[in-house]
């Protein structure tokens, strides 16, 4: 079982960059991201296209150029960016790997792990990143190192 990719950890914590920072439609740089999450920033450029193209981020060239938001940050699911990143979450495999894994030949894990992955997808489909910016600004959370 495949969990999140590093691809989509990162795309998450640059969303939640700029969703912590408030203000809808403000361009934020993408080498200023880069920066403070300590992203390379050419695999983070390559990372915000696909969330662009996927009507997550919207861009904007120029001087006063860089990334925001879309939509407003209470639209936008975890779970939304989770299936738009990996295309395939992993939540729908066997936990040990198994192919065919199911009720007529489960797993020894296959009722636990299915329990598990319920809540972890309940979760990601009920946080937004409306949320989770007002966390990281009031109560402190980090995104980097």
């Amino acid at each position: 079982m495949k969990f999140l990719s590093k691809t989509c950890l990162y795309g998450i914590r640059a969303a939640l960059l700029v969703a912590s920072m408030g203000e809808e439609k403000k361009y934020v740089p993408i080498r200023r991201i880069s920066d403070e999450l300590g992203i390379s920033f050419y695999f983070l450029t390559k990372i915000l296209q696909t969330l662009t193209q996927n009507n997550i981020m919207s861009s904007y060239r120029g001087p006063n150029g860089g990334v925001a938001l879309a939509r407003p940050a209470r639209d936008i699911s975890l779970m939304e960016m989770i299936n738009v990143i990996e295309n395939e979450s992993g939540f729908d495999s066997c936990i040990l790997g198994l192919p065919g894994c199911g009720e007529r030949t489960p797993c020894p894990l296959h009722d636990d792990w299915g329990e598990t992955r319920d809540r972890i997808v309940s979760m990601f489909e009920n946080t937004n990143l409306e949320e989770l910016g007002r966390k990281i600004n009031e109560e402190g959370f980090r995104l980097a190192m």
